[in-house]
């Protein structure tokens, strides 16, 4: 007998609502939900595929313990044995820096990962803490740290009712949306056409977005911040800036406009490939709309200049009036956010509290580059030890950053590694530890981090629909041990990790003056949360304590998780609405247009005007089907157009002797790749596309499917000492290349 059960999907940011077909104990059908109070039946083609990649045959079932040299199948007890054993005395004789932690994409994907992984690095008092943030979307932490003095206060556009949206470094049609939680992005675009409103991209790549637009600008990659410095120059120069309400709110704007003085369109058109005169309309249009947002994401995030563009794409909803505005650029508001505080400065936003060890990098949010992770392993200096220990949860950064070879031999080295990861990949093949965390379909599910990034606010929660099967061990009991083991505590029960951050949570709520809870006893509080394990628990209390909880009692309508429960499709809590002052956290309690480490970076922006790069430059791409490196393991989700070829435009094509399907040699500082051509005038002369995520063919892995069409590792074309130097985040794209033919044919595109 079959049966149905809901699940939000967790194979991107999306997050639409699936109903699950489901027999015995495997996942045999998804279909999207039509009563999920966000998604209302979307669904994409991973989504459709959630059963083969829950029931993906290479998932690893049990725990992994090397043995002479030899990865080997272990009991769950022998496994935090060896976590145990070999962590502690890393961290006593050489101290906490010298343990790594390393997070990747997927950890905000479940429960999980969003609640424990904070508890570990807490618990081991380490600086040396990486993660796919700064090859991805650390810019925009940053830009936002600074702008708003919260690096998690980002703005996304109200696609439901803006006019005009500006897209820039944005394929959602194809990645369905990025710091901006959207089910049916592409609906959305074609809903904002329909009703008369604009849709302009700039990209250099024709992407399936940019074929929809009204207007498509192909911009030369890497010069993204130039471009949006000169509309800002014309929003001033032309008498557009026009704040409305916001203005009470803002303080910097007129030392704004002397620092844009040099962006003239016509100083910038040359390195831009875009001429003065578009750049002059795109900034009038969007003086003009009625109301518009701009939107930047990964391509312009990991260029040489991200938190530059990255701030500057808020700063034009700044001048034009379009933060905090309904069919602009709002701050969502999650049910799981903390009890608001009054409006008022706050503590701001630092950069640079400590550095990298070996190349100096200074931290951000927390983090070091991911790039600098292997000179932290292999490179002694007199600074400290070098990182001896790592634990990498659901991260494969020997494909994710740059020159993923020197990383590979780095983690041979290592005194210990333990990975929590479902596959043994090119990454976790290293570990000494292997701790498999269960398939989606038997694991609960909220989205902590994306609905603080949705376009409509709402709430939900789906239980695991399908009981974790014998020898299997629920992720946050694997995150909960393993925190245990790391920390001086194996052996203790794994539900005190979840005791301990409510009492913490509860025990500092009760104090705060402007919490529901205030006055009130902590242990009067914690009986009243429900749940069936400590990650409910968690969420019950976190729903109470948030923006629309009912306040342990105080405020009986109010979100519990019962109440959440009752509503399986979800609980709608209405559209965005303007938030400000009360999301500020800046010393001056209003946002700060020109921020001193801004400022400081804008002469190098300045420097880019004198320099374009001569030859061809990389940039990647994303496809629907897949999600960084997670995917290729899944037949329903490689083949067709989701393959890794180097995308070349005719004319370059012709120039360089490239023939469509023959094999080219990209070589890059970090060393080279050969992949198959395809010719295609989607990408713009003078610029190349390889997708990210591929280069499956390390020995060691158990990657079935994926080994049979391996691709290449882009990132093996960066050496990783490019980096943007406020954030740290890696730049990808907007990188020389040098491109030559071989001899051999690899492949016939069809």
């Amino acid at each position: 007998m079959s049966r149905t059960a809901l699940r939000i999907c967790p194979l991107c940011e999306a997050t639409c609502g699936l109903t699950l077909t489901i027999e015995g104990t495997a996942v045999t059908g998804a279909r999207g939900d039509r009563d999920d109070v966000f998604s209302r039946g979307f669904i994409c083609p991973k989504g459709a595929s959630f059963g083969a990649v829950d029931g993906d045959p290479d998932r690893l079932r049990t725990p992994l313990v090397r043995r002479d040299g030899e990865l080997r199948e272990a009991t769950w007890e022998e496994a935090f044995d060896a976590v145990a054993a070999g962590l502690r005395p890393v961290v006593e004789r050489y101290g906490p820096n010298s343990v790594g932690v390393v997070l990747g994409n997927p950890n905000v994907h479940t429960v999980a990962g969003a609640l424990y992984p904070p508890i570990l690095m807490a618990g081991l008092r380490t600086r040396s803490v990486f993660t796919a943030s700064t090859v991805d979307q650390m810019p925009k932490h940053v830009s936002s740290g600074l702008l708003f003095g919260d690096a998690l206060a980002i703005p996304v556009p109200d696609l439901d009712h803006t006019d005009h949206l500006l897209l820039i470094g944005a394929n959602p049609l194809e990645s369905n949306g990025s710091l901006c939680t959207a089910p049916d992005f592409p609906g959305k675009l074609k809903a904002l056409k329909a009703r008369g409103g604009t849709l302009t991209v700039i990209d250099p790549r024709r992407t399936r977005t940019a074929r929809l637009a009204d207007r498509h600008v192909a911009i030369r990659p890497g010069t993204d911040a130039l471009l949006l410095a000169a509309m800002a120059y014309v929003l001033f120069e032309e008498d557009l800036v026009a704040l409305g309400e916001l203005a009470q709110h803002v303080q910097g704007v007129e030392e704004l406009r002397a620092e844009v003085g040099d962006f003239t369109p016509e100083s910038v058109a040359d390195a831009c490939d875009v001429d003065a005169d578009t750049i002059r309309a795109l900034a009038r249009e969007l003086a003009a709309a009625p109301t518009a947002a701009v939107y930047g994401r990964i391509g312009s995030c990991t260029v040489p200049h991200g938190t530059l563009a990255s701030w500057l794409v808020d700063v034009l909803n700044v001048l034009t009036g379009n933060l905090d505005r309904p069919g602009g650029a709002l701050f969502p508001q999650a049910a799981t956010d903390k009890t608001p505080r009054p409006a008022g400065p706050g503590h701001g936003f630092a950069l640079g509290r400590w550095h990298s060890r070996v190349s100096r990098h200074p931290e951000a949010k927390g983090e070091l580059p991911l790039s600098a992770l292997a000179e932290e392993i292999d490179t002694a200096t007199a600074e400290g030890e070098p990182i001896r220990a790592l634990v990498a949860v659901a991260s494969n950064p020997v494909l994710s950053a740059p020159d993923g070879d020197r990383l590979d031999k780095a983690l041979g080295s290592l005194d210990l590694m333990v990975s929590v990861d479902p596959y043994l990949n090119e990454t976790s093949r290293h570990a000494h530890v292997v701790l498999p965390p269960p398939p989606p379909s038997q694991s609960p599910h909220h989205d902590f981090a994306f609905n603080t990034l949705a376009v409509r606010n709402q709430v939900r929660y789906t239980p695991a629909a399908v009981s974790l099967e014998p020898g299997r061990m629920a992720e946050s009991e694997i995150l909960a041990r393993l925190i245990l083991a790391a920390t001086g505590m194996h052996g203790a029960d794994p539900a005190a990790v979840d005791a301990m951050v409510v009492d913490q949570t509860l025990g500092k709520a009760v104090k705060e003056p402007h919490s529901p809870v205030h006055g009130r006893d902590p242990k009067e509080l914690a009986a009243q949360l429900t749940g069936v394990s400590g990650p409910e628990r968690r969420l019950d209390m976190m729903l109470r304590l948030g923006p629309y909880g009912d306040g342990f009692g105080v405020r009986p309508d109010g979100l519990t998780l019962e109440k959440l429960l009752a509503h399986p499709h979800g609980i709608d809590l209405g559209p965005l609405k303007s938030r400000l002052p009360q999301p500020l956290k800046t010393v001056s309690g209003k946002v700060e247009l020109l921020p001193a480490p801004i400022a400081g970076d804008l002469p190098r922006l300045r420097e880019a005007l004198m320099h374009r790069p001569d030859g061809l430059v990389l940039v990647g791409r994303r496809h629907l089907r897949s999600n960084n490196s997670w995917m290729h393991n899944v037949p329903a989700l490689t083949g067709g157009s989701n393959r890794c070829t180097l995308h070349i435009h005719p004319q370059d094509a012709e120039r360089l002797g490239v023939r469509d399907g023959a094999a080219v040699r990209l070589k890059g500082a970090g060393g080279e790749v050969t992949a198959p051509a395809e010719v295609t005038d989607a990408v713009r002369p003078g610029v190349v596309s390889l997708p990210h995520g591929w280069g499956h063919d390390r020995p060691g892995t158990r990657l079935g499917h994926a080994a049979t069409d391996p691709g290449v590792n882009v990132n093996q074309l960066l050496d990783g000492s490019l980096l943007d130097p406020l954030s740290g985040n890696a730049v990808l794209n907007g990188v020389p290349i040098e491109v030559s033919p071989v001899s051999e044919k690899i492949t016939a595109l069809t």
